[in-house]
């Protein structure tokens, strides 16, 4: 193989594909990145056997191949390189790469150990073209609900799935739900995504990345932005049916400043820590008013009143770092609080704006 590509592009892909390659695998191959020209183009992909990474640069293509490379060590040397062109060429299992002054051959292992790439049929797939910002949002305000269990995989996902016209995301660990309507849609989906691989999605995500394509078929999923395509397998099982846990109707309810709430939670969170992060959510009928209180023996006690739209009176125990999380994705100025007594689920969503996130918080028994 002989190419020549740019320092800036070059770097690029490898930073982008190299976090999925797995230094703690016992095949060395996994910790290897492959280089190989397609066409006019030269592929850069990593894999950990679940999820799969690649990324497209244009080239100067003199003589085609292949090799696969320490992920690590090309990258971190590609990346300390100068903004000029980079020439590659392979002999065997070594690489040669020239930049300027710069010179240096590499051991590699022969791409033929590389694992087969994914491969998803796209006209067979369901697909999914969404704008980078809601993707990110909606990912955001979801994948941190899922549970890190692994004897509970299925809840280690996120669940796309289609309901009544629409494409939701949802995720939870059994304390806590979050749901988020992205778009309308006459798809039929239902697929359980691991929140690690939305998470390297999110990481894969630019500024000049204006659309996310998704592509599912029946045991994977495809993320393409721009030239980068993440590729993961999908986690088998059925979703547990959340909606149950939606309370149709709530007795208590307050309209509240979504950034004085957000501060006074955390603020009571750390006189929470001795209680194992529960604090009090009180609601006042006639002042009109939140109290929110935790006590910590030894530390000492917190008490903070927010005013707001209050209508019912009780309290309800939380976990003051669900709240918290919470609270810092929802993208509102205001928010609206519900729950019926002391054990029953804890609903907060948007006022205006943000209205397709709810998010549902299980109570603590006090």
């Amino acid at each position: 193989m002989e190419v020549s590509v740019t320092q800036e592009n070059l770097a690029r892909a490898l930073s982008a594909v190299g976090r999925v390659a797995s230094s703690k695998s016992s095949l060395p191959i996994l910790s290897n990145i492959l280089l190989r020209t397609e066409g006019s183009r030269l592929l850069i992909a990593a894999t950990n056997l679940e999820i799969a990474s690649t990324y497209y640069i244009g080239a100067k293509i003199t003589k085609p191949g292949s090799i696969t490379l320490p992920s690590r060590l090309v990258s971190d040397f590609i990346a300390s390189l100068p903004k000029r062109t980079v020439h590659l060429s392979t002999k065997g299992a070594h690489i040669n790469i020239t930049s300027g002054n710069y010179s240096s051959t590499i051991h590699g292992i022969e791409s033929d150990e590389f694992p087969e790439l994914p491969v998803i049929d796209e006209k067979k797939s369901v697909h999914y073209s969404l704008v980078t910002s809601d993707f990110k949002q909606s990912v955001s305000q979801t994948i941190f609900a899922c549970s890190n269990d692994s004897t509970r995989p299925i809840l280690t996902g996120a669940y796309w799935h289609s309901f009544e016209g629409s494409l939701y995301l949802a995720a939870t660990d059994g304390y806590r739900l979050a749901e988020k309507k992205i778009i309308n849609t006459k798809s039929d989906i239902s697929a359980i995504v691991p929140a690690s691989s939305l998470q390297e999605v999110l990481r894969s995500l630019n500024d000049s990345s204006e659309v996310v394509d998704v592509l599912f078929d029946e045991t994977q999923v495809r993320f393409r932005v721009g030239e980068a395509e993440i590729t993961s397998r999908l986690i088998d099982g059925k979703y547990p049916d959340y909606r149950q846990l939606i309370p149709k109707k709530s007795d208590n309810t307050a309209t509240l400043d979504q950034s004085e709430f957000h501060r006074t939670v955390k603020i009571a969170g750390l006189f929470a820590r001795e209680s194992g992060g529960s604090i009090t959510v009180g609601l006042d009928n006639d002042q009109q008013q939140v109290a929110i209180n935790s006590v910590a023996s030894e530390v000492g006690e917190n008490s903070s009143n927010i005013n707001g739209v209050v209508v019912g009176a009780g309290c309800i125990t939380l976990n003051s770092r669900y709240l918290a999380e919470a609270l810092g994705v929802i993208d509102a100025d205001s928010v609206i609080i519900r729950f019926s007594g002391k054990l029953s689920p804890f609903t907060l969503s948007a006022v205006d704006k943000d209205v397709n996130y709810i998010h549902i918080i299980m109570p603590l028994k006090s």
